[in-house]
């Protein structure tokens, strides 16, 4: 059976911590593929976030560090707000006989409950959790407590053993705002691309 990973983000920019904790993602699962999920322009438009055709190409860049890797840009392609229930329903048909495995970091975890047809969800995708220090899933709120310890019981939940690198797109956009190094925070190629399309300036 094909075992395919979804990872879904923002990546703006995608960094050397998600490159990281897709490879342990991969690993520890024995996924065939991983694809990352450029998040789409929000639908209200009340940001700052970079445009999605730079976060998409700067991804598909990031991607080419593993053979295990691919990017989708189909929550980048739909109208409207992306859930993570439709996204599944689209692999879903693509994949009809794979396993899927979503990968959530530990804060996302707290807050699935409150996403959309999370209990149906849940039952066709198995989820693994990327652990930030510190987070503990004892904090987890009651409406999760049933479907935690069976999931973890029946495996289809997995804590990811190793933990995420301490790196985030908003320190990295701080750095480049303000001229500062940027080194073995992102990859070579992203960074390029960046300067290239002047990213991230004041």
């Amino acid at each position: 059976m094909k075992k395919i990973g979804l990872f879904g983000g923002t990546f703006d920019p995608i960094h050397n911590g998600h490159i990281h904790i897709a490879r342990a993602f991969a690993d520890e699962l024995g996924l065939d593929m991983v694809v990352f999920l450029p998040a789409g322009d929000p639908y209200h438009k009340e940001t700052t976030q970079t445009a999605a055709e730079h976060r998409l190409a700067m991804t598909e860049l990031a991607a080419q560090a593993d053979s295990r890797f691919a990017v989708s840009d189909c929550d980048i392609v739909r109208e409207g707000a992306t859930y993570t229930f439709d996204t599944v329903q689209i692999f879903r048909q693509q994949f009809p006989s794979a396993q899927l495995w979503w990968l959530l970091g530990s804060d996302s975890l707290l807050q699935l409950h409150t996403w959309k047809k999370w209990q149906t969800l849940v039952r066709q995708i198995h989820i693994a959790v990327a652990a930030r220090e510190g987070d503990n899933l004892a904090r987890a709120p009651r409406e999760l407590h049933g479907w935690l310890g069976d999931a973890l019981q029946n495996g289809s939940l997995h804590l990811l053993q190793t933990p995420m690198y301490n790196i985030s797109s908003t320190e990295i956009r701080r750095r480049l705002g303000n001229h500062e190094s940027t080194a073995g925070l992102i990859g070579p190629q992203v960074e390029a691309y960046i300067t290239k399309h002047g990213l991230y300036r004041r």
